[in-house]
């Protein structure tokens, strides 16, 4: 546990504090010591964080010389009321040490707890009144933002926040409800380079709080979730890969109305630009065509010390730093995040529990650039590769919103990902490829920037397409299991008619499944013929009339549908 003394670069704290982030009339000779985190991953309880709604985050952080741990914090939220009588902002924040909280620009008696910030607001603030609270805080964080050597051994500082361990590095309303824009100033060492969110304002310069470092700053101005405010600062290799949505991102800072995508990797690994990164400024241009403009001013994507084998950090995408040391191409993975770029960054899920808005949307979009760009066999491999990873899993028993779950990390499963995509690929075979995909676009421009739930993307589908889905979505996403079924035919020649005995077979307790499909008959003379038929039923028989005896029948022939 670390208290105000000396910071590692030589200037007293005490000053660093007052000059760097600012006057602290009230701060004390001694900081008060350094909490017990709480721990990273467990949800908060509904009502956790009151009638507020923070629009903006004004983030200064000034980081240790290399091999020091304690940072210097200042976080100014400006919050707007959404309620009556809201009398306290409640601010997550863990394992550090709050020197002073103001309320504009007055000092006030906040409560600090363990886990979070208790930050009276004066007066009696109305419904939709402005509120500016900074918060000045220092110490060691116990995680969310990663302060060691990285995979080669240099020192480095990268923040890594999901599900909700913003907190532990910056008071925030750590929630995925909770959007908002951001500028963040960073203090680096010299010589390193430092990405985050938005834009770069200006060239670095030299850092008025270290001596010999550099001050970056960087500006988002599309509101995103809190877990998505990231920075990492490294000793790194920055190349173009090339622009991107020209004409197709409203966020650009560039005269021509691009966006640069560029690789941020260190020394030793520089060439997985051309390995893993060679179609990423492509991918972008895909996904601008496909779903919608590109929300952002720019994309970067990085190599950073998440746990995650990558990480969607809106405009700045963080990759395992042994992932891309290793030499593997990891270009499925840079499809996977950067379709994030558009599902779960600017489309968020309205709480973790819908988290395959965020997870099933990439792994199917991401699968879906190799459909377009490297053919249909490509992409069946890769749904495949979904399927059975699902049937494998220890997860097929629940459903896939599972509103029960309050440990966030075990929501990262096969119900999210490969099952989240299969459910997607299952609408695009009931509504087809037109229909779909205007619905995925309308859905994409009508809450673009905000939140969503499963019912707001079932209903825009259901007014694109025309019809019911109420059915699908109940089946899919709130009931568990997935239909195991079997086929027997016979030939009824009086009838001139193949008589199909469809058995569903999986566990009996999970649902029945309503399941839209085909059947392919080969006949006796080579032909073949494709028939729709509706399986709703345990065991159900289909009559379907033929000039000839069949051969063969095959059911679900094009593999639409998410069996056993």
């Amino acid at each position: 546990m670390q208290r105000l003394g000396r910071a590692p670069w030589g200037v007293p704290s005490i000053m660093l504090v007052a000059v760097v982030l600012g006057c602290a009339p009230a701060l004390r000779q001694v900081a008060p010591p350094e909490p017990d985190p709480f721990p990273a991953g467990r949800a908060d309880p509904p009502g956790t964080y009151g009638d507020v709604d923070v629009l903006h985050y004004d983030v200064e952080i000034v980081l240790p010389a290399p091999g020091g741990t304690t940072i210097e914090g200042r976080a100014t939220l400006s919050l707007r009321t959404v309620g009556t009588d809201v009398r306290e902002v409640a601010l997550d924040l863990t394992g550090l040490s709050v020197l002073e909280v103001t309320v504009g620009g007055n000092t006030v008696d906040a409560l600090v707890q363990r886990e979070r910030v208790r930050v009276p607001l004066p007066g009696d603030p109305g419904p939709d009144e402005d509120v500016e609270v900074t918060v000045r805080y220092r110490g060691t964080p116990d995680d969310g933002l990663i302060l060691r050597d990285n995979v080669h051994g240099r020192p480095a500082a990268f923040v890594d926040n999901w599900p909700n361990r913003t907190r532990f590095w910056l008071p925030s309303v750590d929630h995925p409800s909770d959007k908002a824009t951001a500028t963040i100033t960073v203090h680096a060492p010299g010589g390193w380079e430092v990405v985050a969110n938005g834009a770069l304002a200006g060239d670095p310069g030299p850092s008025r709080a270290r001596e010999g470092g550099r001050t970056w700053r960087w500006e988002l101005a599309v509101p995103v979730s809190s877990y998505n405010l990231v920075f990492g600062a490294a000793d790194m290799v920055v190349q173009t890969v090339g622009l991107a949505a020209c004409g197709l991102a409203p966020a650009s800072v560039r005269p021509d109305g691009c966006v640069e995508v560029t690789t941020w990797l260190f020394e030793e690994d520089a060439d997985q630009t051309e390995l893993s990164f060679r179609r990423a400024a492509d991918m972008v241009d895909f996904y601008a065509m496909q779903v919608g403009p590109f929300p952002f001013e720019k994309l970067a994507h990085v190599q950073s010390a998440t746990r995650f084998g990558g990480m969607e950090n809106a405009t700045a995408i963080f990759y395992s730093e042994r992932g891309l040391a290793s030499g593997r191409d990891m270009e499925g993975t840079v499809a996977h995040e950067t379709a994030h770029q558009w599902f779960g960054d600017h489309v968020t899920p309205a709480d973790w529990a819908e988290l395959w808005l965020s997870e099933g949307f990439a792994t199917y979009f991401g699968q879906l650039y190799f459909e377009v760009r490297d053919g249909e066999e490509s992409f069946r491999a890769r749904m495949e590769g979904s399927r059975r990873s699902y049937l494998a899993s220890d997860v097929t028993g629940q459903a896939v919103i599972d509103r029960g779950e309050r440990d966030l990390f075990a929501l990262l499963n096969a119900n999210n990902y490969p099952k989240g995509a299969w459910v997607l690929h299952m609408l695009r075979g009931i509504l087809g490829d037109d229909a779909f995909f205007r619905g995925i676009r309308a859905y994409y421009a009508s809450f673009g920037g905000s939140n969503a739930t499963s019912g707001d993307f079932r209903d825009v589908m259901e007014k694109v397409a025309g019809v019911e889905l109420d059915w699908f979505f109940r089946q899919w996403l709130e009931e568990p299991g997935y239909p195991v079924l079997g086929l027997e035919h016979r030939w009824d020649e009086a009838a001139g008619e193949v008589v199909l005995d469809v058995v569903q077979e999986q566990d009996t307790r999970w649902p029945a499944f309503r399941l839209p499909t085909e059947v392919e008959i080969v006949l006796e003379d080579g032909r073949r013929e494709r028939h729709r038929i509706e399986v709703r039923q345990r065991r159900e028989i289909f009559r379907v009339p033929l000039d000839t005896r069949p051969v063969s029948v095959t059911l679900d022939p094009d593999g639409w549908v998410l069996k056993g």
